[in-house]
């Protein structure tokens, strides 16, 4: 058995622990009780846990110190969604300060470590719930403490308090109301347990990933063949995200007739190219005729042999990317008292906050959250002393709050839930007021704006009396579910006869990019003809994956 760890062992149980949680991360995601499309719990987890992997990888040799600082780091600016930053609490600061205080990695220290972590956690949730992560983390690190003053060997503690953490997670279902009518465990939970099984799996020696990243054999080799044999010179990556659903068989033709090495990975909402070409701008152009260009990295293979044929250090898009990230988090000098940041998705709405005066937008919300760093670096790029972060959605509220804890500017956190929320919250800002006043008055308005969504199910579920088939239309009244149609007609109507009930006055419906002009401007009649005694107005929004958004007050 494993009685104590060193450093190179701690970054293998990092690694595997980002490994396992990679690998199992559907089977968490499908434990979300809630059929709309999600930044689900799972894919956050191991987005959170693979920005600490990705930056272990880059030292051969780490002390304890060292390893536990670089992974408390690196999940606390990873940290996506929720369940991300309850796990950067669990294994972030105080963890890595209790490891060090122990100097080495004994049973004991790893329950204590543990232990620091869930009381951070517990303290950092306004409201924490049994039946939780949070509830399988503190009876495990409960079970650690007594199980290590049984035997300090670190295996035998982390062993034997799965037991514990895998009975935790099974009893979960009947703490949580909403798990025990779903019949299912808690998603951040499981993603718990699995972490924990990677690390003991690394223990005993079952590693799922290999310690010394791909790169560099790869890099190793790279020189050992003539540039004159490289038919293609450009290695080529670049993501589109789709405007329809259609085959991809043309453009895949396409890129074979001027490459190789081709691999094309896509999804319902993008699609990933990998190709070695010498016409890089080529492929791109033929690619945007199936969307819209997302992201893009080319490197020369030719001048790549070449430098390390020469001895010289190949420049890959490692560097580039080093350079951007310290582009991105360098502070612009204050120059206005108050800005502002907004999360949301759609060109349609980045322009309406624009037009309430945000002068950063970050991309992302429900179907993709984004991460302490990438909020951060929005912050630190506004010339402002006093800066107000609209998440727009609730899952995205403790990376905000994680953001404003790291930044130099004067951070003020607007908890807003939905996008016409945060749309509210900016139109009672006034320069003149103070940066409490102006809080306090963004704040008060949030509970009187009501959302709507008509968004589709993104699986099967049997939720709150409603039998849910995948594809159907979702419609979803502040977060809670009004009904599950396959006419998105019966939806709107049901809709627009609440806003008339309500009394509500003033009604935005943001149409989605999947939605034409002329479907939006039947769903504006809609309205109108069944709330008539509200001002109702239509913009594009442009939000994938929700085809309708509506704001009523």
């Amino acid at each position: 058995m494993s009685q104590i760890i060193d450093g190179a062992a701690y970054k293998r149980m990092m690694l595997n622990a980002a490994a396992a949680t990679e690998i199992q991360k559907i089977r968490i995601n499908e434990l979300n009780v809630f059929p709309v499309p999600d930044g689900d719990t799972g894919t956050n987890m191991s987005m959170t846990l693979c920005a600490a992997a990705a930056d272990l990888r880059k030292h051969e040799t780490l002390t304890l110190e060292q390893a536990a600082d670089i992974t408390a780091s690196a999940l606390l600016r990873g940290a996506r969604g929720n369940s991300g930053v309850i796990l950067s609490l669990l294994f972030g600061s105080v963890f890595s300060k209790a490891l060090k205080n122990a100097g080495q990695v004994d049973g004991k220290a790893f329950a204590d470590a543990l232990t620091a972590g869930v009381e951070k956690a517990y303290k950092a949730v306004m409201n924490p719930a049994e039946g939780t992560i949070l509830t399988v983390s503190r009876l495990t690190a409960d079970a650690a403490r007594d199980l290590a003053q049984e035997n300090n060997d670190i295996e035998y503690v982390l062993e034997n308090a799965l037991t514990t953490a895998r009975a935790a997670l099974e009893n979960t279902v009947n703490q949580n109301p909403v798990l025990k009518k779903a019949g299912v465990v808690d998603a951040g939970g499981m993603g718990l347990v699995v972490i924990l099984e990677g690390m003991l799996q690394s223990l005993q020696g079952t590693d799922l990933t290999n310690e010394v990243p791909a790169e560099t054999n790869a890099q190793a080799d790279f020189a050992a063949f003539d540039s004159e044999d490289i038919t293609f010179a450009f290695d080529t990556v670049f993501i589109i995200r789709k405007n329809s659903d259609v085959s991809l068989e043309p453009l895949r033709q396409y890129l074979n007739s001027i490459g190789d090495s081709l691999v094309i990975g896509d999804d319902d909402e993008a699609f990933k190219v990998h190709v070695h070409t010498n016409d890089p701008g080529d492929a791109m152009r033929e690619a945007q005729k199936y969307g819209t260009l997302e992201l893009a990295k080319i490197e020369n293979m030719r001048m790549q042999h070449d430098d390390l044929a020469a001895g010289r250090k190949a420049r890959s898009t490692d560097d580039l990317d080093a350079i951007e990230a310290e582009l991105e988090n360098t502070s612009v000098p204050v120059s206005k008292p108050y800005g502002s940041v907004a999360v949301c998705a759609g060109p349609g709405l980045a322009e309406v906050f624009r037009d309430l005066g945000v002068d950063n937008i970050i991309q992302g919300g429900q179907t993709m959250n984004p991460s302490t760093e990438d909020i951060l670096a929005a912050i630190e790029k506004t010339p402002a002393e006093t800066v107000f972060v609209l998440p727009n959605n609730k899952n995205i509220i403790m990376a905000a709050e994680s953001a404003a804890e790291l930044s130099s500017r004067n951070v003020i956190v607007i908890p807003s839930k939905t996008v016409p929320q945060g749309m509210s919250a900016m139109l009672c800002f006034e320069e003149a007021l103070s940066p409490e006043e102006n809080r306090d008055a963004m704040i008060e308005v949030l509970p009187n704006v009501s959302t709507m969504q008509i968004t589709y199910a993104a699986r099967n579920s049997d939720f709150d009396g409603f039998e849910i088939c995948e594809g159907d239309y979702l419609g979803l009244a502040n977060g809670v579910l009004l009904g599950t149609t396959h006419d998105i007609r019966e939806l709107l109507e049901k809709m627009a006869d609440s806003v008339q009930e309500s009394g509500k006055e003033f009604v935005t419906i943001f149409y989605g990019a999947d939605i034409s002009e002329a479907d939006a401007n039947a769903a504006l009649e809609l309205f109108q003809n069944h709330a008539p005694d509200a001002e109702i107005n239509l913009v594009y929004g442009g939000q994938p994956i929700y085809y309708y958004l509506i704001s009523a007050e």
